[in-house]
């Protein structure tokens, strides 16, 4: 049973307790979301922001089941498989009044696949978006696409009339620095209002009253005061001492003091995303290393070794305080094309990461710099620190260069970073998602966070070929077979499956969302 079936079987009794328990919800965690422009960054906090304010046509509620949004039904055309057929939901409006109808929807889609859009991955196979009447939506695609509906739990839907009236048409230049009116103001269908905004300070969200959802959902929380701490220590004080209600990222060595403390709870739950590290392969020579007139990292050897060096078991224990699970693959459990046998292929060999290093003509070792996050995974710049002085056995030397994700992230965007940490999520639930975005070769419609230089024209095609492809067990056979390349090349040093810590006043009746992404209106009070 999906959390919104279960939900609707209480709905009475949540209705007639709403008004009584209705509250302020105080919501912390380590960083900010990037943006309000719902389509130029793809990253999990800014999407977290964004799912109370806006909505897509689907939505994964917090039990991963994808359950209508703005869309009530969706399905392939019968009349012809290269059309999928999306039903939407009438009488809808936005913030400021206007009408939500299938205009919107079209707008918005094409607004995604323009080039400064981090979302247009997801639409790679789209050739046209159409509106046959007001609430029916058509997306054409290059081919059946069987995965179609999938791609759109985080693509949120603007109002096309208040963009244009607000110059915000073109998406914001993120990586370029632009700043824009959707980057700082929203007007969406979702079940909360934009009161205001600080970036990286505080933002305020208020209910909703005229949310199409106000009788199928909860909605006991009528305000959401959302504040970044990016400091950990600041962050487990904040909710000891009732600063704030409910924190996602608890640190993995405050975890037992939270747990016990009267009134909170702690809440694990295994997440959706991966942590690894990626390494400019392809550039003829490289900024940030001593090695001159080639790559190191162009030599699959190193790149073996580099992963070999790593010891991942000693990073969730000492780490992680065993709040991890070693990787061995870019893909988490939750994923089609999930392979045991490849995530548990990575080992720590230090004997023959040297043996490798020295054949490759590195016996002697080189340096070079490791950018990472400071305020987006759990424990991420403690993971980097840890990843040096692993390196360090096998004689690379790294100068770690940690700073928040607000300037990390434009580093591999821009590709001015030769090794890098990031962390990935699947909301697809599917390998494609990871292949086109990481994977496929940099380009107008795909790899935007391929940031390792890897271009191989042959896989490109068989990615490509996955959007279209219906015989499920031919195209999952594809996967493994795109999965074997990648593991072959070593694209990636894999380091762990992340696992999610939320801390909460126990009154807060919540589960823990595998996409790290609470939404407030399915949350009650006990």
């Amino acid at each position: 049973m999906t959390m919104k079936h279960l939900l609707l079987a209480v709905s009475a009794t949540a209705l007639v307790a709403s008004a009584a328990s209705a509250e302020t919800l105080r919501w912390a965690r380590a960083g900010d979301s990037l943006t309000l422009d719902p389509h130029a960054q793809n990253e999990g906090p800014t999407h977290a922001l964004a799912h109370q304010i806006m909505e897509p046509l689907i939505i994964r509620d917090m039990t991963g089941s994808m359950v209508p949004a703005l869309a009530t039904e969706w399905s392939p055309s019968e009349e012809d498989p290269n059309v999928w057929v999306f039903k939407l939901r009438e009488g809808v409006t936005f913030h400021d009044g206007a009408a939500f109808d299938s205009e919107d929807v079209v707008f918005s889609i094409n607004r995604a696949m323009t080039e400064d859009s981090d979302m247009k991955e997801l639409l790679s196979s789209v050739k046209e978006v159409r509106a046959p009447d007001q609430y029916t939506v058509e997306i054409v695609t290059d081919g059946p696409n069987p995965i179609m509906a999938n791609n759109l739990t985080n693509l949120f839907i603007m109002d096309k009339d208040w963009t244009e009236a607000n110059g915000a048409v073109e998406v914001q230049d993120y990586e370029g620095g632009e700043d824009t009116f959707a980057a700082k103001n929203a007007n969406g269908t979702g079940p909360y209002k934009l009161v205001s905004r600080e970036p990286d300070v505080k933002t305020v969200l208020a209910l909703n009253e005229n949310y199409w959802g106000m009788d199928e959902f909860p909605m006991e929380v009528t305000e959401i005061i959302y504040t970044p701490i990016q400091n950990a220590a600041t962050r487990v004080a904040a909710l000891l001492s009732g600063e704030v209600d409910f924190i996602q990222d608890v640190p993995v060595q405050d975890l037992q003091r939270v747990a016990q403390a009267d009134g909170l709870d702690v809440r694990t739950a295994p997440q959706n995303r991966v942590i690894f590290f990626g390494m400019n392969m392809g550039a003829e020579d490289l900024d940030n290393d001593n090695v001159d007139g080639k790559n190191p990292l162009a030599d699959v050897r190193v790149r073996q070794a580099m992963s070999m060096a790593i010891n991942r078991d000693a990073i969730k224990q000492v780490v992680m305080r065993g709040q991890s699970q070693p990787a061995g693959m870019i893909a988490p459990p939750f994923v089609n094309g999930w392979n045991q046998e490849m995530d548990s292929a990575s080992k720590t060999d230090i004997a023959a990461a040297k043996a490798l290093m020295e054949e490759a003509g590195y016996a002697d070792g080189f340096s070079i710099q490791l950018d990472c996050p400071n305020d987006r995974y759990v424990n991420d710049e403690a993971i980097c620190q840890a990843a040096v002085g692993m390196l360090a056995q096998i004689g690379v030397t790294v100068n770690l260069d940690a700073k928040p994700k607000a300037q990390h992230f434009p580093l591999i965007s821009n590709g001015e970073t030769d090794f890098y940490m990031l962390g990935w999520g699947v909301p697809t639930y599917d390998s494609e998602y990871i292949f086109n975005f990481l994977v496929h070769t940099r380009g107008d419609k795909y790899g935007s966070w391929n940031g390792t230089g890897y271009s191989n024209p042959e896989l490109d095609a068989k990615i490509q070929g996955l959007a279209s492809e219906t015989d499920l067990p031919k195209r999952n056979e594809m996967i493994n077979e795109i999965w074997q390349v990648v593991q072959e090349e070593q694209l990636y040093i894999p380091i762990h499956h992340q696992v999610l810590n939320w801390g909460m006043k126990s009154g807060i009746d919540s589960i823990v969302d595998p996409e790290d992404s609470p939404k407030f209106k399915y949350i009650a009070f006990k």
